[in-house]
């Protein structure tokens, strides 16, 4: 009858049947022991001999008799399998035994990976089980003559290997311990598999505890143990004790893998030994030691960690120069660090160099370029590299098409940002959650609530559930756009869909409403917030800064100081900015004083702003002073703050002040450029008027200090100058009457492609009209005609003022 019941379920000719009310399960722990299937409670199971699909009738089956029919498919895996599956499907409740029965089938086979899935589900189930899988080691050592050791190792092998993967790590510890009761030892890969993974999790003690245990029970560590060994022991930083493990495994014959060799590479970049892993990965390549690309690519990536990109790029090219093809890793690395920096030029040659060596990129690469661009406020180049990207049949994701889709919304350009959701359509790819709020918030940007209210409905039509950030930017855009009692109703409305408003959607609505004009009512919103934080108050000074109420802005950053709260260091930028714009300087300063008792550090950029307001205001005492703190508190002022201090000088004739600052930035390591050399040439120039009442002036003080020196040092570092430089020296110039010096600057600036505009023409029309020389002017304006560069009222009223004078001294 069995027989004929195995042919029936190879070839799928019939349907099982079951009464759920006549099935119930047996106990597991009774059929542990022998017994007869009379004494046994039975489950109706269909009669697999009767083909006929409409007429059911049901035979008394019991476990012993499944067993029985599993052990007869011995040698016919895939019908027992679907035997016992199809049994599960219609109610049998499978023992201890059936589940020993099923496992001998699949070891016997080697099919391993139907044995991890069936143990994987055993150990999600638990308890719900009815046994403990520890039993199953009893009932299959009761296998056949001599064969009973070898399933015991593949069963427990498969076993630890799927408490392991569920992240079980104690049980899997256990059976491997529990196995010697038994008298066998599961394989060494087993082992190396717990460790492996332990390893990964965190747990390097745990792995090292069972490395010591591997002697004691007589198993013999191979090359990828100790490699393991080697891995815990680099998370740890223990160096020395790996370099030991390197020594035991060259005493024991053992040639360590290119992952033993690797993984100690890696661990020294991991813990900023980047440059000690460079040298070992140098001194292992000329020993011969078989390292793989993965080697150079850690260390890539540690250099990258450190922001030392030149030294990355030195491995590149070192990686090159030894044969090594770099993949996409190892660019990748580069190119997001240099990405990262805001160096984008230098992240797009190099995927450019990538590309040229036929290394393909990825949507990874892609999204951060993208994203760089976009940080850099260059939206406008985003989308159009998007579109090269695109265009040249590179594959884009979700998140390449979010940036673009995000820049366009910036850009005001929401209607082509929509586009982009169809394309994505287009090509199948669904767009998410993550999608929608982008472009929702482009629509709320500009003012288009209703298309921000429709996309929102076809989000939810599409399946993808708004979250809390979805919310806030409706919320916030609802705010913005004086809707204040409908972004509270949408507060409402998300209670009671099980959300519960948070900080971030408070502070969006009390932003928007400051910026939507609606202050007042973001002030009486924070006030009714049941639980008010540092944050809410943080978004309204951040929305007084959007406004314009700088005085408001700045009486409630005093109340957060004298309250010892902590205030966004962002904000207080933002204020500092608002206050030096106003040309509120004291204000700022005192600003810029209370900031530790708001516990935000003075930035760079925070010191520069103020000092280029003290500096416009000519109030160099306090911008000097500035600038001492400055270097105080540890920070190197930029070359703009540097530039700044420098035209400061220079317009208050303190050209000395000016020189040595400039002498300062340069041993700073900060390379001057042309707008500072244009701003000190401005200064000789003033110098230089100076000197012709004092001509002993430039040959004591400031006799280093002259336009042909500061000239010569711009030619030797190759910086170009532009039309205002060259007009700064027409200036000077033609203000000292050298007027054929002024028109040969003019030549040579004509000569490097560079066009006069209206102060050029100005500065040499005066310098005509200043020796007299009519005729000349009035043809310098007509050729200003020629080139279509319009005469400004200081040009005419130069000329005007040169003929009255021409034909007074003619009529005299």
């Amino acid at each position: 009858m069995w027989g004929s019941v195995a042919r029936l379920v190879c070839c799928r000719k019939f349907s099982w049947h079951v009464k759920p009310n006549k099935l119930y399960s047996v106990s597991a722990v009774a059929q542990l022991n022998p017994i007869s299937s009379d004494s046994l409670p039975k489950q109706e199971i269909v009669n697999p001999q009767n083909k006929d699909c409409h007429d059911y009738h049901f035979f008394e089956f019991d476990r012993i008799k499944v067993v029985e029919t599993l052990n007869s498919l011995r040698n016919e895996p895939q019908t027992a399998l679907l035997f016992f599956y199809q049994l599960k499907q219609n109610g049998f409740c499978h023992d201890v035994c059936t589940y020993a029965a099923i496992i001998k089938i699949l070891c016997y086979f080697g099919w391993e990976r139907k044995l991890d899935s069936m143990l994987l589900e055993m150990i999600r189930k638990g308890s719900c089980l009815g046994f403990e899988i520890t039993e199953l080691f009893d009932v299959l050592v009761e296998g056949r003559e001599g064969e009973g050791s070898n399933l015991l190792v593949q069963f427990s092998n498969a076993l630890i290997k799927s408490y392991v993967s569920a992240g079980m790590f104690d049980e899997a510890i256990d059976i491997m311990f529990q196995t010697e009761r038994h008298g066998f030892i599961p394989h060494i890969l087993s082992f190396n598999f717990l460790m492996n993974r332990l390893v990964q999790s965190g747990k390097e003690e745990m792995a090292m505890a069972i490395y010591k245990q591997l002697e004691r029970l007589g198993l013999k560590a191979n090359d990828y143990t100790y490699g393991i060994l080697i891995k815990a022991l680099c998370k740890r930083g223990s160096f020395d004790q790996a370099v030991c493990v390197f020594e035991k495994m060259d005493g024991e014959k053992i040639t360590p893998s290119a992952f033993s060799y690797t993984t100690y590479i890696e661990g020294l970049c991991i813990h900023g030994k980047t440059d000690l892993g460079y040298e070992v990965l140098r001194a292992w390549r000329e020993a011969n030691i078989p390292l793989d690309n993965y080697a150079f690519i850690v260390v890539i990536q540690g250099f990258c960690k450190e922001m030392k990109l030149k030294e990355a790029e030195d491995v590149l090219l070192h990686m090159e120069n030894q044969g090594v093809l770099p993949d996409v890793h190892a660019y990748g690395a580069l190119i997001r660090s240099y990405c990262k920096c805001g160096n984008i030029i230098k992240a797009l040659t190099l995927h450019n160099e990538m590309a040229s060596k036929g290394v393909k990129t990825n949507c990874v690469i892609l999204s951060s370029i993208l994203q760089s661009l976009c940080q850099l406020d260059m939206g406008f180049e985003a989308v159009n590299q998007f579109k090269e990207f695109r265009d040249s049949g590179i594959f884009l994701d979700e998140v390449c098409y979010n940036v673009a889709a995000d820049a366009l919304c910036k850009l005001g350009q929401v209607e082509e940002a929509l586009e982009l959701l169809n394309e994505m359509k287009g090509k199948q790819m669904c767009p998410d959650v993550i999608n929608y709020t982008t472009l929702i918030h482009g629509f709320c940007l500009q003012g288009k609530i209703g298309d921000a209210l429709n996309l929102f409905e076809e989000m939810k039509e599409k399946g993808s559930e708004p979250d809390i950030i979805t919310y806030s930017v409706l919320a916030a855009g609802l705010a913005r756009n004086g809707l204040a009692r409908e972004a509270v109703d949408l507060l409402k409305y998300i209670e009671s869909q099980g959300l519960k408003p948070n900080d971030v959607m408070h502070n969006m609505i009390i932003e928007g409403l400051c910026i939507g004009g609606k202050v007042k009512q973001a002030e009486e919103f924070l006030n009714n917030l049941k639980e008010k934080c540092l944050e809410n108050y943080n978004a309204l000074l951040n929305g007084y800064c959007e406004t314009g109420l700088t005085n408001k802005a700045f009486d409630l950053c005093v109340f957060l100081a004298k309250k010892g709260f902590l205030v966004r260091k962002s904000t207080c930028s933002k204020l500092l900015s608002n206050l030096c714009q106003q040309g509120a300087n004291d204000k700022a300063l005192m600003l810029l004083n209370r900031m530790s008792s708001l516990k935000v550090d003075p930035t760079g950029p925070m010191y520069g702003k103020l000092i280029g307001a003290f500096c416009q205001a000519g109030d160099m005492g306090k911008a000097r002073s500035l600038y001492k703190s400055m270097l105080d508190s540890g920070l190197t002022p930029d070359l703009i703050t540097y530039t700044m201090m420098i035209n400061g000088y220079c317009k208050t004739n303190s050209l000395l002040e000016a020189w040595h600052l400039f002498k300062d930035m340069k041993e700073s390591g900060i390379k001057p450029d042309i707008i500072t050399y244009t701003v000190l040439l401005d200064g000789c120039a003033k110098m230089n008027l100076k000197s012709h009442s004092r001509p002993d002036l430039i040959q004591t003080k400031y006799k280093s200090m002259h336009a042909s020196a500061l000239w010569s040092e711009m030619e030797n570092m190759d910086i170009q100058p532009d039309v205002v430089c060259y007009t700064v020296l027409i200036d000077q110039h033609c203000k000292t009457n050298s007027i054929d010096d002024a028109v040969k600057i003019l030549d040579e600036m004509i000569e490097r492609g560079l066009e006069p505009d209206t102060v050029t023409y100005t500065a040499l029309l005066c310098g005509y009209c200043r020796i007299g020389n009519v005729e000349k002017a009035i043809t310098l304006v007509d050729e200003m005609a020629t080139r279509g560069i319009q005469s400004s009222s200081v040009t005419l009223s130069a000329l005007h003022h040169s003929i009255l004078k021409a034909k007074r001294v003619q009529c005299q």
